[in-house]
Order: C-alpha cells, then structure tokens, then sequence
C-alpha cells in the first residue's frame, strides 16, 4: 500500500467515514516547491480556509470541477499527505469581480493588489502549460474549505 492509501484508511478509521468513502483527487498547491509548502502551512495553522483554480484548467484536462461534498487530500510539494479537505463552498467568479471580501478566504494576502498579482502569475504560467491566455474574463472556481483530518 502507498503512503496515500495508508493516509486516506487512517482517516477513514479514525472519521468513522465508511469504506466506501472516495477523495476527488490528491494535490498540492501552486507550482512551485517554496508556495506549494508555504500554502500547505496556511492551512495547517487554520489561515487558508479557500483556494482558488482556473475553470478552464478542468474543462483542458477533462476533469469535474470540485462540488460540495467533495474530500480531497493535499500534499507537500514532494507528495507526502499532509491533510484532508472537505469542500463547503464552490463559486464560479469572472477574474475582474473578485474582491478582497472574497480573496482573503485563501489566507495568503493583506490586500486585493497582492492577491491579483500573484493570481495573475498563476493563471498566466497555468496558461503556457496547458494551453490557455490569462484575461480578466477568465473564470475562477473558489472554493471554500475546511480540514477534516490532519496528522
């Protein structure tokens, strides 16, 4: 057994989930090593309660986007789980009518400039690698979560 299966049954014996229970997907946050595991920390002391994807990053890899309900395990950068999310909340926004009401969910900025810059360079580096350009219509799947289950 990998070190998710034996994550994901320790969970399940400890949540009182059933047998049956599935996760959407394992991941990691951003696409670097140094945001991936500064962004996992955010979680793990309770700060980054959302987070936020490209719609169109789903619909080019031909992947559901989450839907409440929805269990999924993050990692670290190197893939070792870390925790388990359930998802509480899913909104489809355009780029431009993000506020910082909404933003600041995620945890990771003290201001709407930071977050839209940093948000920019994702979407814009996203786009080189799957095929898509960054504009301000671009659709963002926020997602609002909460931990189950860390170790």
């Amino acid at each position: 057994m990998n070190k998710i299966d034996l994550f994901w049954n320790r969970f399940l014996q400890e949540s009182g989930y059933g047998k049956s229970t599935k996760y959407l997907e394992v991941f990691h946050f951003e696409l670097t090593e140094y945001l991936a595991n500064e962004l996992l920390e955010l979680v793990l002391e309770g700060k980054k309660k959302a987070t936020s994807s490209s719609l169109i990053s789903y619909q080019k890899e031909d992947v559901r986007p989450p839907q409440v309900g929805d269990l999924s395990i993050v990692t670290d950068w190197n893939g070792n789980p870390k925790c388990i999310i359930e998802t509480k909340d899913i909104s489809i926004i355009p780029f431009k009518d993000i506020t910082y009401d909404i933003c600041k969910r995620e945890g990771e900025d003290e201001c709407l400039e930071t977050w839209r810059g940093g948000h920019i360079r994702f979407f814009k580096e996203e786009g080189k690698e799957i095929g898509y350009e960054f504009t301000e219509e671009l659709l963002v799947v926020f997602e609002d979560f909460e931990v189950l289950y860390k170790e």
